[in-house]
């Protein structure tokens, strides 16, 4: 899978979302893929460091993402990738009738669908990419309780359709052809919103390495590691918590593991933030969970 769209929420609720070289098309054919994500907001931070959990109305927000995508490269130059999201999600907030009662809700739902064509005709080894596409409106933007808790950055959907820019390079390292790298990018800008609200535009960008020389019986493996970086602009509009607590720059370090065993592919991280800095008080995860299994036809 090349870089796809983060997932929307300004308090940064999105898993980091880009793709990983062992996804990265690598010949024509189809291929099938599940990814689960998980993480569990539970640290109340402002500015760069960690902030008292009494200047942040919410308390914890724990998702878990299910994705099922769909790539077919019709050539060794073109192809296209569907990607169906589900999300589950527990939000604990201050609100209730009194609005001061921590109430805690559960809610989930089909996320936004993403549709990218994919182009990898720059160099005859498919080592490069480029792709384009759109993130549509297909998640709900009105899970919520009768007291309206849930802000729009805290659901499933954005209810905006999204223009998505990325690219991505794999490399060898040096003269040793056990070692590799990748590196990608991703640029996702709304353009159609609904419901006085603009989520933020976000790029997101990767950086990694690998050693291939490994296996085990016919399963080649690999172990990753990767920096991610994710930057975020405010959100806009009546229903927008901007200036007060929407945008964000995110640096994360992931060491992985691939293992490659024809028709499967599996990728599995553990992804911990090392610098981050929030506009007002947002919930952030400590660490972050990562599975794809992906299927060659």
């Amino acid at each position: 899978m090349a870089p796809r769209a983060a997932r929307a929420c300004a308090c940064g609720c999105g898993i980091y979302e880009v793709g990983t070289n062992a996804m990265f098309p690598g010949g024509s054919g189809v291929m099938a893929f599940l990814d689960y994500d998980y993480q569990d907001q539970n640290r109340n931070w402002s500015g760069s460091s960690e902030a008292p959990a009494a200047d942040n109305g919410d308390k914890d927000i724990r998702t878990s993402w299910f994705t099922l995508g769909y790539q077919d490269m019709f050539n060794r130059a073109w192809g296209i990738r569907v990607e169906l999201p589900y999300e589950r999600r527990k939000f604990e907030t201050t609100g209730g009738a009194t609005g001061s009662e921590i109430v805690s809700l559960n809610f989930s739902g089909i996320g936004d669908i993403r549709v990218q064509g994919i182009y990898t005709g720059l160099s005859p080894d498919m080592s490069s990419g480029l792709m384009t596409g759109l993130k549509l409106p297909t998640g709900s933007y009105r899970n919520n309780d009768a007291y309206g808790d849930v802000d729009r950055d805290s659901q499933i959907g954005s209810g905006s359709t999204d223009l998505l820019l990325g690219g991505y390079r794999r490399f060898n390292v040096g003269t040793d052809y056990g070692w590799s790298g990748f590196m990608q990018g991703l640029l996702d800008v709304p353009l159609l919103t609904q419901v006085r609200y603009r989520p933020g535009t976000e790029f997101d960008a990767a950086l990694g390495i690998y050693y291939n020389g490994w296996s085990i019986g016919s399963a080649l493996v690999s172990p990753v590691a990767q920096a991610k970086l994710a930057i975020r602009g405010g959100d806009a509009g009546a229903n927008a918590s901007y200036p007060v607590a929407s945008g964000f720059e995110r640096l994360i370090l992931s060491p992985g593991i691939e293992i490659d065993r024809h028709p499967f592919k599996v990728y599995a991280d553990v992804e911990m933030p090392v610098y981050q800095r929030f506009t007002g008080n947002q919930l952030a995860a400590s660490v972050l969970f990562r599975l794809e299994i992906g299927y060659m036809f």
